[in-house]
């Protein structure tokens, strides 16, 4: 699987992220297997309010990128099925062209209820994509209001999509959505409304202090029309964080996020799981219920059985 991932082969890749998304214990070998053909690839985050044409931005940015011979992965993440906890596949089938193209790999992952939209599984699907080859992964989230951020801890550049009637959100998010964009994209311009909406971000940019001021863009991605100015700027950002240092820096806090994220998912599977899972937690839940102990008496003595070491280390 690992040589045929490498070798850009499909069937291989979708078998690879599969076992990522199973979560089996044959995963972190795989990953460590790939991980020394990684860190080639650029990522771009799109993301903004349900409703504003991320996917079809998407279907049009990758359009680009392949009539210039890029390979390009596409990671989209879909909301969580209530009855199956897969993804719906809505972007995948709005991508339909796209799926006979070899230099194109479309993924849809879960949510599955994660904060910010992002499924844990993404940042090892973006790193199986980039030891395939791929030279751009984009990664596309549900999109659920300000729990945006967590993209921008990830992607290399963060594209924020609105549309012309989403005025009250940004007023919403106000500096908090200003600080996510590396660029500002109004798709469907040809709405009432566009000029005042980009005059609208503008103004707020004006109030933030930004070492990068993002361009702030219109497009009609059903149209194809501002296209190739978005990947005009997405490649400007790459060479001002190449120039200023700041991609290095900020795969760095990409890879803290990893680590910390995987040392959580471990201490849950293992510790808590095994607390929860205990004879005694019932009688622990009964103790504090009755008022014949606290939570706060109850999680140290839990600690102190099963993690007497954190005490340790805080002496």
């Amino acid at each position: 699987m690992v040589q045929g991932v490498i070798k850009g082969q499909t069937r291989a890749i979708a078998k690879a992220i599969s076992l990522i998304e199973r979560e089996s214990i044959r995963a972190s070998d795989l990953l460590r297997e790939l991980f020394p053909h990684t860190g080639k690839a650029y990522l771009v985050g799109i993301t903004g309010p349900p409703g504003a044409g991320k996917s079809t931005l998407t279907n049009q940015i990758v359009k680009v990128w392949r009539k210039q011979g890029k390979k390009v992965g596409v990671i989209a993440v879909d909301p969580t099925s209530p009855f199956s906890g897969g993804a719906i596949l809505g972007d995948r089938i709005r991508m339909n062209d796209l799926n006979t193209d070899p230099g194109v790999f479309i993924r849809s992952l879960a949510s599955r209820g994660s904060l910010g939209g992002l499924s844990p599984a993404v940042y090892d699907t973006a790193l199986i994509l980039d030891a395939a080859g791929f030279e751009y992964i984009i990664i596309e989230t549900v999109g659920v209001g300000q729990t945006e951020v967590e993209i921008v801890e990830l992607a290399d550049t963060t594209v924020v999509v609105t549309v012309p009637e989403a005025g009250d959100d940004i007023q919403t998010f106000k500096a908090g959505i200003m600080e996510i964009g590396d660029l500002f994209v109004v798709n469907k311009g040809d709405r009432p409304g566009t000029a005042k909406m980009k005059l609208l971000i503008e103004n707020m940019l004006d109030l933030v202090q930004l070492e990068w001021r993002p361009p702030v863009l219109v497009s009609i991605a059903d149209k194809g029309e501002g296209i190739e100015e978005i990947v005009d700027q997405i490649e400007r950002h790459h060479q001002y964080l190449a120039i200023s240092a700041r991609l290095a820096q900020d795969r760095k806090k990409a890879l803290i996020k990893k680590i910390s994220q995987r040392l959580h998912n471990l201490f849950q599977q293992n510790i808590i799981s095994k607390i929860f899972t205990s004879s005694e937690f019932d009688q622990v839940l009964t103790q504090i219920l009755k008022r014949e102990s606290d939570p706060f008496t109850e999680i140290d003595r839990l600690v102190q059985k099963y993690c007497p070491w954190l005490y340790e280390s805080n002496e």
